[in-house]
C-alpha cells in the first residue's frame, strides 16, 4: 500500500493527498514535520535528505518533491485521467505545475506566513501587503488563462490543476482584499464541488 509521510496541513502534502483522492487509491499517512517533528531524524533523512514533506513510499520506490510525486501518481495510476494525452498537453500541464512552485508559492508565502503563522503583534504589515499585491498579480494571470477553459489543462481536471488548486484555496480563504476574478472563481467552485478537494484541501489554514 502507498504510504505518505507528512502533515495534512502542508500545502505540498495536500497536493499528493488530493491526487490520491481523485484516483481513489488506498494509502496510509504518518504525521511528519511542523509540530509533529520527525523530519530531521536520521532514518527520515535517508529517504528525504532535505528534511521536508511529503515523502511517498510505493513499494521499493521512495520519492520526494510534491509535484514530482503528483506526476508519478498520474503516470502510474491515471494515464487516462490526470495525465494529459498528448506531448504538448503534458508539457503545458507541467508548465503550470512548475509555475506554481517557482512563482505562485513564493508570491503567496509572505501573506500566508504573516497572517496564519505569525502572532498579530509580530506581523510585518508592509510585507503582507506587498505579498498580497504580488499574489493578486499571479492570480490575475491564472484568471486570464481560465477565461476559455473549464480547468487549467482544458475541459477536464488533470494534474495541471493540482498545485495551483492548492494555492487558489488559500487565495479565497486568507483574510485579504481580493479583486473580482470571475474565471478564477468559477474554476475554484468547480474544484470545491469535488470530494477529494473538499476533504483534503478545504480543511482550514494552520
Amino acid at each position: 500500500m502507498l504510504k505518505i509521510l507528512g502533515r495534512n496541513n502542508s500545502s505540498n502534502v495536500q497536493k499528493v493527498l488530493w491526487a490520491l483522492g481523485e484516483l481513489d487509491l488506498e494509502y496510509t499517512r504518518d504525521d511528519i514535520g511542523g509540530p509533529f517533528g520527525g523530519n530531521r531524524e536520521a532514518d527520515y533523512l535517508v529517504m528525504n535528505p532535505n528534511g521536508l514533506v511529503p515523502t511517498l513510499i510505493d513499494g521499493d520506490t521512495v520519492l520526494w518533491e510534491s509535484n514530482v510525486i503528483v506526476r508519478y501518481l498520474a503516470r502510474k495510476y491515471a494515464p487516462n485521467s490526470l495525465l494529459p494525452d498528448s506531448l504538448t498537453d503534458l508539457a503545458r500541464a507541467e508548465q503550470w505545475m512548475d509555475w506554481q512552485q517557482t512563482v505562485v508559492a513564493p508570491a503567496h508565502f509572505p501573506v500566508f506566513w504573516g497572517l496564519i503563522r505569525t502572532a498579530p503583534e509580530d506581523r510585518d504589515l508592509d510585507a503582507i501587503n506587498n505579498g498580497r499585491d504580488r499574489f493578486e498579480q499571479v492570480m490575475t494571470i491564472l484568471d486570464h488563462h481560465l477565461s476559455d477553459s473549464a480547468f487549467v489543462g482544458g475541459e477536464s481536471l488533470s494534474m495541471a490543476d493540482i498545485p495551483v488548486g492548492i494555492m487558489v484555496y488559500r487565495w479565497f480563504t486568507l483574510d485579504i482584499e481580493r479583486m473580482e476574478l470571475p474565471s478564477l472563481h468559477r474554476w475554484y467552485q468547480r474544484l470545491a464541488d469535488r470530494p477529494a478537494y473538499k476533504n483534503n484541501v478545504m480543511i482550514g489554514l494552520t
